[in-house]
């Protein structure tokens, strides 16, 4: 009996050591967390672009390049509305470029239409390049 008490003493120690050590990782990736003052000093860009769904920062980028004054202050109005919890949905880049335009800002984007040919996608400026090519040889 004396081997299967030092059995269970030694499996008890392992398990205290484990606890202990499950406890000491836990507090610290408890301490960062509590540091509050990192989600305060957001940049107001940050707190945007968290927002952002399809194709939004394309938008945003598009816009900062075009028009960055403008779009600065848009940018820091957007991210009040959102910390204040005024805008809860996440804003896609067809939002986002209505919001612009709205308020006379016309971003332009790249735009790119594909179509199928002999089943894969290819641009249409190719299709209608490769055509006019057929048109010559014949």
């Amino acid at each position: 009996m004396s081997e299967e008490d030092s059995e269970l003493e030694r499996l008890k120690a392992k398990r205290l050591a484990e606890m202990q050590q499950n406890i000491s990782s836990r507090k610290q990736i408890e301490t960062p967390t509590n540091n509050l003052p990192q989600k305060e000093t957001k940049q107001p860009r940050d707190i945007l672009v968290e927002r952002l769904g399809f194709r939004g920062i394309e938008v945003l980028k598009n816009a900062e390049s075009q028009f960055p004054n403008d779009t600065k202050m848009v940018i820091e109005k957007l991210s009040e509305l959102i910390t204040s919890g005024e805008i809860t949905e996440i804003l896609d880049g067809g939002k986002l470029l209505m919001l612009f335009r709205s308020i006379g800002l016309n971003i332009r984007m790249e735009t790119k239409i594909n179509v199928e040919q002999d089943g894969k996608f290819v641009s249409l400026s190719d299709k209608l390049s490769s055509h006019s090519y057929d048109d010559v040889d014949e």
